[in-house]
């Protein structure tokens, strides 16, 4: 049984490879989130810095973004097999040393700024 789930947990990390750019914490990416209001059904864009990858290459993978809209902190996790994802653009990598960035919570104003990894 547990056979049949890893090979069926191994083709979904190779769609999810497929399908999505490659990102990781640090980086600012675009998410394209459909949204639903009454019968009506929009795309809506969710620019952000990714905190943090969880799960990475498994079926139950998430990652957690983090904005500002009008200088308040929002962040959103997002599961990376969701149907409400439409479309996923990686905007600009960041140079960080870490895979988890909650430090990023605590900062304001300029120590908030990641630098941009030269590609």
């Amino acid at each position: 049984m547990s056979k049949i789930l890893d090979f069926v947990n191994a083709e979904i990390a190779g769609e999810i490879k497929k399908s999505q750019p490659d990102f990781k914490a640090g980086d600012t990416v675009n998410v394209h989130v459909k949204i639903k209001e009454g019968a009506k059904e929009r795309v809506q864009q969710y620019q952000g810095v990714v905190l943090q990858r969880r799960n990475s290459g498994h079926p139950g993978e998430t990652f957690t973004v983090r904005k500002i809209s009008n200088g308040i902190a929002v962040e959103r996790i997002f599961p990376i097999l969701s149907p409400s994802i439409e479309k996923l653009e990686l905007v600009r990598r960041g140079k960080v040393r870490r895979a988890r960035l909650f430090y990023l919570r605590d900062a304001k104003g300029k120590s908030a700024r990641i630098k941009e990894k030269k590609m």
